[in-house]
Protein backbone atom coordinates (compact mmCIF):
# COMPACT_ATOMS: atom_id res chain seq x y z
CA UNK A 1 0.00 0.00 0.00
CA UNK A 2 0.84 3.24 -0.97
CA UNK A 3 1.63 5.94 1.84
CA UNK A 4 -0.59 9.33 1.31
CA UNK A 5 1.52 12.13 0.42
CA UNK A 6 1.66 14.67 3.69
CA UNK A 7 0.55 18.27 3.48
CA UNK A 8 3.71 20.53 4.08
CA UNK A 9 1.97 21.43 7.05
CA UNK A 10 1.28 17.64 8.08
CA UNK A 11 5.08 17.08 7.19
CA UNK A 12 6.22 19.78 9.33
CA UNK A 13 3.52 18.53 12.21
CA UNK A 14 5.28 14.99 12.07
CA UNK A 15 8.90 15.98 11.66
CA UNK A 16 8.32 18.32 14.98
CA UNK A 17 7.39 15.42 17.10
CA UNK A 18 9.91 12.78 15.59
CA UNK A 19 12.55 15.57 16.09
CA UNK A 20 11.05 16.32 19.97
CA UNK A 21 10.89 12.23 20.79
CA UNK A 22 14.78 11.63 19.60
CA UNK A 23 15.73 14.45 21.45
CA UNK A 24 14.19 13.03 24.67
CA UNK A 25 15.75 9.43 24.20
CA UNK A 26 19.13 11.40 23.51
CA UNK A 27 18.41 13.68 27.04
CA UNK A 28 18.36 10.36 28.14
CA UNK A 29 21.91 9.09 28.17
CA UNK A 30 24.28 9.81 30.99
CA UNK A 31 25.14 13.79 31.57
CA UNK A 32 24.50 16.96 32.04
CA UNK A 33 20.96 18.52 31.25
CA UNK A 34 20.61 19.36 27.64
CA UNK A 35 20.63 23.19 28.59
CA UNK A 36 23.91 22.65 30.53
CA UNK A 37 25.10 20.13 27.56
CA UNK A 38 24.23 23.39 24.71
CA UNK A 39 26.24 26.05 26.60
CA UNK A 40 29.15 23.93 27.03
CA UNK A 41 28.88 22.34 23.47
CA UNK A 42 28.55 25.88 22.03
CA UNK A 43 31.44 27.28 24.12
CA UNK A 44 33.65 24.24 23.28
CA UNK A 45 32.99 25.49 19.47
CA UNK A 46 33.12 29.11 19.80
CA UNK A 47 35.04 29.53 22.62
CA UNK A 48 34.31 31.66 25.94
CA UNK A 49 31.12 34.09 25.55
CA UNK A 50 29.10 36.64 27.89
CA UNK A 51 25.58 35.38 29.12
CA UNK A 52 24.23 38.16 27.00
CA UNK A 53 25.81 36.10 24.00
CA UNK A 54 25.09 32.75 24.87
CA UNK A 55 21.69 33.56 25.49
CA UNK A 56 21.01 35.41 22.06
CA UNK A 57 23.23 32.36 20.35
CA UNK A 58 20.96 29.51 22.01
CA UNK A 59 17.46 32.16 21.81
CA UNK A 60 17.07 31.92 25.67
CA UNK A 61 16.10 34.81 28.40
CA UNK A 62 19.33 35.83 29.76
CA UNK A 63 17.90 35.60 33.11
CA UNK A 64 17.69 31.64 32.20
CA UNK A 65 21.05 31.54 30.75
CA UNK A 66 22.47 33.45 33.69
CA UNK A 67 21.22 30.38 35.70
CA UNK A 68 22.41 27.59 33.78
CA UNK A 69 25.83 29.14 33.58
CA UNK A 70 25.39 29.88 37.91
CA UNK A 71 24.59 25.81 37.91
CA UNK A 72 27.40 24.82 35.13
CA UNK A 73 29.83 27.37 37.92
CA UNK A 74 28.71 25.55 40.88
CA UNK A 75 29.59 22.21 39.30
CA UNK A 76 32.81 23.55 38.00
CA UNK A 77 32.23 23.52 34.89
CA UNK A 78 32.41 26.98 33.46
CA UNK A 79 34.66 29.49 35.18
CA UNK A 80 34.04 33.28 34.27
CA UNK A 81 36.70 35.79 34.05
CA UNK A 82 36.39 39.66 33.33
CA UNK A 83 36.90 40.50 29.33
CA UNK A 84 40.23 42.58 29.33
CA UNK A 85 38.41 45.16 27.24
CA UNK A 86 35.60 45.91 29.71
CA UNK A 87 35.57 44.91 33.19
CA UNK A 88 31.72 45.07 33.32
CA UNK A 89 31.33 42.05 31.16
CA UNK A 90 32.40 38.58 32.18
CA UNK A 91 33.52 36.14 29.68
CA UNK A 92 32.20 32.09 30.69
CA UNK A 93 34.71 29.66 29.93
CA UNK A 94 35.42 25.78 30.23
CA UNK A 95 36.99 24.22 32.84
CA UNK A 96 39.11 21.09 32.04
CA UNK A 97 36.17 19.11 33.91
CA UNK A 98 33.85 20.93 32.19
CA UNK A 99 35.25 19.78 28.53
CA UNK A 100 35.89 16.14 30.26
CA UNK A 101 32.04 16.20 30.92
CA UNK A 102 31.13 17.22 27.36
CA UNK A 103 33.34 15.15 26.00
CA UNK A 104 32.12 12.01 28.04
CA UNK A 105 28.46 12.86 27.51
CA UNK A 106 28.65 13.49 23.81
CA UNK A 107 30.43 10.12 23.49
CA UNK A 108 27.65 8.21 25.26
CA UNK A 109 24.66 9.99 23.05
CA UNK A 110 27.04 9.54 19.92
CA UNK A 111 27.45 5.75 21.06
CA UNK A 112 23.82 5.37 21.36
CA UNK A 113 22.53 6.74 18.38
CA UNK A 114 25.45 5.09 16.10
CA UNK A 115 24.44 1.58 17.80
CA UNK A 116 20.56 2.01 16.88
CA UNK A 117 21.37 3.70 13.32
CA UNK A 118 23.17 0.76 12.28
CA UNK A 119 20.85 -1.66 14.13
CA UNK A 120 17.28 -0.49 13.18
CA UNK A 121 18.51 0.99 9.74
CA UNK A 122 20.38 -0.56 6.63
CA UNK A 123 23.51 0.80 4.59
CA UNK A 124 20.93 2.50 2.10
CA UNK A 125 18.29 3.87 4.80
CA UNK A 126 21.68 5.50 6.57
CA UNK A 127 22.61 6.89 3.41
CA UNK A 128 18.98 8.39 2.71
CA UNK A 129 19.77 9.44 6.24
CA UNK A 130 23.16 10.98 5.08
CA UNK A 131 21.20 13.07 2.61
CA UNK A 132 18.40 14.18 4.37
CA UNK A 133 20.91 15.81 7.50
CA UNK A 134 22.02 18.10 4.99
CA UNK A 135 18.03 19.32 3.99
CA UNK A 136 17.65 19.51 8.53
CA UNK A 137 20.46 21.58 8.83
CA UNK A 138 19.81 24.16 6.31
CA UNK A 139 16.09 24.02 8.05
CA UNK A 140 18.18 24.42 11.26
CA UNK A 141 20.00 27.39 10.42
CA UNK A 142 16.49 29.38 9.79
Amino acid sequence: MQRKRATTPELADELRATLGRLVRRLRAEPGPPVPQMTVLGRIDRHGPASISDLADAERMRPQSMAQTVRDLEAAGLVSRRPDPDDRRRMFVDLTPEGLEALRTARALRSTWLAETLERELDPSERELLRDALALLDRIARQ
